[in-house]
């Protein structure tokens, strides 16, 4: 029996784009569902559920945000945000409402096939995490890693993270005390392909500081190295204490 293709949805208005991309995700063995407005999107990805959703911000009926928020209220499936060159806002406020990548267009052939296998590969990577933090935790001051569940709390209220969103936390804590460059963290997170995309490492810090921060203005976990990178502080306040088991 074959085995199943990974499902992909993918949504344009430009339906000369929509074929360019359907036909070339088809040709690498992807079972592809294409649509042409939000709506249909949205539609096409509560009957299917698929493995990854190409989502274009300029639709009719229902605009590419407000397909991805609408979604991440049921789903952590990876979302790649489809931008027009320049538009930075665009892509910095898909990333806020939980996008895992973005394109610029035009784009082309290749650069969609590396983002697509790529965020692909972190997606199956979430469970299989390095070695013996697979079984093991790690404390800060309030804040609590589990690896091995992938879950986060903060003074014991569990915090709701992305898949992106854990990773990152989980590799700081893996090195905690320790700074952390961006390249490393970008290599590590999203793959060496994303070398230099700094402003996708500083929109999901800002996040994950939102959500674990008494005051994100004034951290006290998740600090920044100027010109070099990030921390997760040992000791974020002269109370804190960090065990490892």
């Amino acid at each position: 029996m074959p085995a199943k293709k990974t499902s992909i949805v993918t949504a344009d208005d430009d339906p000369q784009l929509l074929r360019l991309v359907t036909r070339n995700l088809e040709l690498e063995g992807y079972a592809v569902y294409p649509a042409s407005d939000g709506e249909e999107a949205l539609r096409l990805i509560e009957t299917h559920t698929p493995a990854l959703i190409l989502l274009d911000v300029m639709m009719p009926k229902m605009d590419g945000f407000t397909v991805l928020e609408r979604v991440r209220e049921f789903s952590s499936v990876p979302i790649i945000i489809l931008t027009a060159r320049g538009l930075d806002q665009d892509k910095i406020h898909g990333l806020d409402l939980g996008a895992d990548d973005y394109l610029t267009k035009p784009f082309s052939v290749d650069e969609l096939l590396a983002r697509v296998r790529s965020v692909l590969r972190r997606s199956q990577l979430r469970g299989s995490d390095d070695g013996n933090a697979l079984t093991s935790k790690v404390t800060i001051g309030e804040l609590m890693v589990d690896f091995g569940h992938h879950r986060v709390t903060f003074n014991g209220r569990e915090i709701e993270l992305t898949p992106i969103e854990f990773r990152l936390l989980a590799y700081l804590a893996q090195n905690v005390g320790r700074v952390v460059t961006q390249d490393l963290l970008l290599e590590h997170v999203w793959g060496e392909e994303y070398l230099g995309e700094s402003h996708l490492l500083q929109v999901n810090i800002n996040r994950l500081r939102h959500k674990l921060e008494p005051d994100p203005l004034h951290p006290r976990y998740l600090l920044t190295k100027t010109g070099i990178g990030y921390l997760l502080a040992a000791q974020p306040d002269a109370r804190s204490s960090v065990t490892q088991s």
